[in-house]
């Protein structure tokens, strides 16, 4: 839900993955993004520098999935209104065929580097900016 001009939550957990992914989108001009409580139970979304200056308390997700379980995974695709980056993310996996599946952890395929030589061929650097593919392939394959 929508409150004005920031992201409002009832759970905080998914505001807080709602964060990092504004983060990550606004790196170019260093925005970050948090979770501030909001009324009734909620949790709202919104700038640092926001926070900042009304005083709220802010709270930032860490900087990475990497402890990710099981469960939050669960959670995170049974959302009846997931976040859209999430949904894109994992609907990937989900529509692939099974036998691929297990093919990339029987074969330990390395999803990073298919990942980043992706990004290289496409000639732009970490920040989307277009470099030419010869940097790009440096900024993604050294």
């Amino acid at each position: 839900m929508s409150d004005n001009s920031f992201d409002v939550f009832y759970d905080k957990e998914k505001a807080m993955r709602q964060a990092l992914w504004l983060s990550f989108k606004n790196r170019i001009t260093k925005t970050e993004f948090g979770v501030v409580r909001y009324k009734n139970n909620t949790w709202a979304v919104i700038e640092s520098e926001v926070a900042d200056s009304v005083g709220f308390p802010f709270e930032k997700m860490s900087r990475d999935y990497s402890d990710i379980s099981y469960d939050i995974i669960r959670d995170i695709k049974m959302d009846e209104e997931p976040l859209q980056h999430l949904e894109e993310l994992l609907g990937v996996f989900s529509v692939m065929d099974g036998e691929l599946l297990r093919y990339i952890l029987h074969a330990k395929i390395p999803l990073e580097k298919l990942i980043r030589y992706e990004l290289a061929i496409r000639g732009f650097d970490k920040n989307h900016v277009w470099c030419g593919f010869e940097k790009a392939e440096d900024v993604w394959l050294k």
